[in-house]
């Protein structure tokens, strides 16, 4: 037996050859490799493969199923390469045979276990599994990011990027830029300060770390009252703890940043607080912020602008225009030029009563009279908590829309007085969310960018969604439910064609290629994250999977 073993693990070896920058660079020209995240630097989540199609989806079934030895969550997207498939959760890093659904090697991961006291909703992980001339790379939980041989899963390096005892924790996949490792962090919600940094893959060394909160002195810092409060800055928020998105052409890496901490503004002096709830733009060899955009300025209601960016070419007032399209959780669908940060539409794609309108001039959102209120000690409730739950939106170029999963799902709120304590949580509210009586708790919908147009939405019945969306030229949308069932959606409408119960919620991104010329989708289940577990609680089991499906045969 154990020279059989042998034997296959060698012949993976030799699949898990060295991955290249040109394999990241096209990623999507092959099928029959996914090598980032979104299915392509741009994430568009968007699939030309067209073999399953709305005519014969009924006829898609399971081919394979793994367990993933997971309690916690599963929100990663699976990597494939040469025919093995890379899966990552807080607690494994998994190498999968695609056709046969074999584990070919598995790896735990190592951390202190106090970190989890940290990281309430437990050792997750989002984004892919990294691959990169022959290393992938992950985070812990407990603020380290590694590579590990992506033949045998072996630790090659390993690095500590911050303090899980302060607040900081790990829950963002890193991704390749130019050759560059370049890594977020979490923790947006205890005292810490959020960064991105790079890193060299070959060795670990930090080649740069670029603060989303400047010090006293540097360009922003007039935004933080560090007169008044000169320890505001240190712990302000910011965190990175979403995928970046990136452009080779333009150079220039998108990313997110978490709201100011805390929430509640008085300990801040009502500042903009640059440069939290912002979109960056930076140079990934060096670090540069080539230009920021701020979509809430003085963020007081957990508005992050950590969701991706989806990147995309459309005609904007008869040219083309490179941009950046962001359904933000403030509830308001943005449509950025990438090229500088200009704002050129804001659209809301849910109810909205924190602010009235975002001005186009100005890029600020012009505000409803609900902060003041909630300023002189009322409760509020604010629409929404969130637009969507850190899930990827779609995009296809061919129709020309953006398909979301929306959450109608306000946030009951109220500022409170705010204890600092290093490491512990530092929002300063008590609130409660729920959907309104006989409302729909969310909707798959279809949006034009620019306008705002709904061209469809379809209302879902008991939970809200937390997967992302994936559009094919097969007219179908793939996604997920909280309830465990993947299913397969009407590209025209949003009706949907087909469903398959999985063991556990889906929040994961579906991927779609192809192994040998047949075309598969892949997602993985289980439930987690703070918010859909509070939802859904016990009546969805636990346990991490992997479910692979491909049509019957006729």
């Amino acid at each position: 037996m154990k020279k059989i073993l042998a034997a296959l693990l060698c012949s993976w070896c030799a699949l898990a050859a060295a991955q290249t920058a040109e394999e990241l660079l096209n990623d999507g020209k092959n099928t029959e490799n996914i090598t980032t995240f979104g299915m392509g630097y741009d994430l568009k989540m968007y699939s030309p493969l067209k073999e399953i199609s709305k005519s014969n989806v009924k006829r898609l079934v399971p081919i394979w199923n793994f367990s993933l030895s997971n309690d916690v969550g599963e929100h990663s997207q699976p990597t494939i390469y040469n025919g093995v498939m890379y899966v990552v959760n807080g607690n494994w890093t998994f190498a999968i045979d695609v056709a046969t659904g074999r584990q070919i090697w598995r790896t735990p991961v190592q951390y202190e276990r106090g970190a989890l006291r940290v990281a309430t909703s437990g050792a997750l992980m989002r984004g892919p599994a990294t691959i990169y001339q022959g290393k992938l790379f992950r985070q812990t939980v407990d603020a380290h990011v590694l590579a590990l041989d992506m033949k045998t899963g072996k630790e090659i390096w390993k690095q500590k990027y911050a303090e899980w005892k302060e607040g900081y924790k790990g829950v963002i996949a890193p991704m390749i830029a130019n050759g560059v490792l370049v890594s977020g962090m979490g923790g947006g919600d205890s005292t810490t300060r959020g960064f991105v940094e790079g890193y060299d893959p070959d060795t670990g060394k930090r080649l740069w770390r670029r603060y989303t909160i400047p010090v006293p002195g540097e360009p922003g810092s007039e935004t933080w009252p560090n007169q008044a409060k000169p320890d505001a800055w240190k712990y302000g928020g910011g965190a990175t703890w979403q995928s970046a998105s990136y452009d080779p052409q333009l150079d220039l890496l998108y990313i997110g940043t978490g709201n100011a901490e805390p929430y509640n503004p008085t300990f801040r002096d009502g500042a903009d607080c640059l440069y939290t709830a912002s979109t960056l733009a930076l140079r990934p060899k060096t670090g540069e912020m080539v230009w920021y955009y701020q979509s809430v300025p003085n963020d007081s209601f957990d508005f992050d602008a950590t969701a991706e960016s989806l990147l995309a070419d459309v005609r904007v007032d008869g040219r083309m225009r490179k941009v950046l399209i962001n359904a933000h959780k403030n509830g308001f669908l943005y449509v950025l030029d990438r090229t500088n940060g200009k704002l050129i539409a804001a659209n809301p794609y849910v109810k909205v009563n924190w602010a009235t309108h975002i001005d186009l001039k100005t890029g600020r959102p012009v505000l409803t009279d609900l902060l003041d209120r909630a300023m002189k000690g009322e409760t509020v409730n604010v629409f929404p908590s969130r637009g969507t739950n850190a899930t990827l939106i779609a995009f296809n170029p061919k129709t020309g829309l953006v398909y979301v999963n929306s959450w109608n799902f306000p946030r009951l709120m109220k500022f409170v007085d705010f204890k600092f304590v290093l490491g512990q949580g530092s929002t300063g509210i008590e609130s409660t969310m729920t959907t309104p009586p006989g409302e729909a708790p969310g909707y798959h919908m279809a949006i034009e960018p620019l306008s705002g147009k709904v061209a469809w939405q379809v209302p879902m019945t008991e939970f809200a969604s937390s997967a992302g969306m994936l559009a094919t030229d097969g007219g179908l949308l793939f996604t997920g439910l909280l309830t465990g069932e993947f299913i397969a959606l009407d590209q025209d409408n949003g009706k949907t064609l087909w469903k398959f119960k999985t063991g556990s919620s889906v929040n994961a991104p579906p991927i779609t290629y192809t192994h040998k010329g047949r075309q598969y989708v892949t997602v993985l289940s289980g439930r987690g994250g703070s918010v859909a577990s509070r939802l859904v609680t016990d009546s969805v089991p636990a346990g991490g999977s992997v479910w692979t499906f491909a049509l019957m045969p006729d």
